[in-house]
């Protein structure tokens, strides 16, 4: 079967649900490669390439799933609704199939590319479902479990190079992505109000208030912890340099234009429609890496 319930191509409305945009959460990864001052040996980029692939297809396979157990809720949210499954132009039973497809491949293919590296994979879409499932419905832990798949992005992106993360960097990673879920969660209220509740149960549990307090503590930590670890006896130690200090300026703009972007700017849904349309943050991004580049290789 070639087509849809809705006539369209099966395997375009399969892609559309895999979300490909959302795929960009993924250049998680690379961060170890970077940090280890690898970027540049075949090997490891090959590897850690590899890697971001196998990811993308576990993501799209959970989004698959996902979108399956929410497709109610989602029907109520004004660009979500949209979605193939929600919008009933994608059959929930197809969309199963292929995300059950996707990830009994793709964790085959990681644990033949590093054992390790299979374990933390599993553990990845592991936590994706029990989200999707459970998780999503019990307040202050669905931001966690948001945040875990953060930080196992970067978590795989060492394993399968065989190097060591910092502590330092596993914190800013959790501290970045709470800080994304609870803004989510803020966008989320704000954007459909009274219908908040019936999209997302879990938004009972929440209001404003609450979220904006959470995200003033979660931002100040971030910033603190991103600069004490770029001059923490280690970090310099290991670079032989004091000179990530200098990446501090853009990730404190990164963090406020994002903020201003969810909360001010009206289209600025989700995280990576900010990381691919906004030219601001694009430009800040590319700043932020040549200045990292700078201070750990030259």
């Amino acid at each position: 079967m070639t087509q849809s319930i809705a006539n369209e191509p099966l395997i375009e409305l399969l892609l559309q649900s895999m979300r490909p945009k959302h795929w960009v959460k993924n250049i998680l990864i690379f961060v170890p490669l970077v940090f280890a001052r690898q970027a540049g040996e075949l090997i490891p980029l090959f590897k850690v390439a590899f890697a971001f692939v196998l990811f993308c297809g576990l993501s799209g396979a959970a989004y698959l799933i996902n979108d399956v157990v929410d497709r109610r809720g989602d029907h109520i949210h004004k660009t979500k609704a949209e979605r193939p499954i929600a919008a009933g132009t994608l059959a929930p039973s197809w969309a199963l199939s292929a995300g059950l497809v996707l990830i009994v491949l793709c964790l085959l293919l990681s644990f033949l590319l590093d054992h390790t590296f299979g374990i933390v994979a599993a553990a990845y879409i592991g936590i994706h479902l029990l989200y999707s499932l459970v998780l999503q419905n019990v307040v202050i832990v669905d931001l966690f479990a948001v945040a875990a798949g953060y930080v196992l992005r970067v978590v795989a992106g060492a394993v399968v190079i065989h190097v060591t993360v910092s502590n330092w960097l596993l914190i800013c990673t959790m501290l970045l992505s709470l800080f994304i879920a609870l803004s989510k969660r803020s966008l989320e209220i704000r954007v459909l109000e009274d219908d908040a509740v019936n999209h997302r149960k879990i938004l009972a549990e929440y209001n404003l208030h609450l979220l904006d307090q959470m995200t003033a503590v979660i931002t100040s930590a971030l910033l603190v912890a991103y600069t004490l670890y770029t001059r923490s006896p280690e970090t310099v130690g290991k670079f032989e340099t004091g000179n990530l200090i200098f990446t501090v300026p853009f990730a404190l703009y990164g963090i406020f234009r994002y903020l201003y972007l969810v909360h001010v700017r009206e289209g600025y849904h989700t995280l990576e429609r900010v990381l691919i349309t906004d030219k601001s943050m694009i430009i800040n991004m590319v700043l932020y890496a040549l200045v990292v580049l700078w201070a750990v290789y030259f």
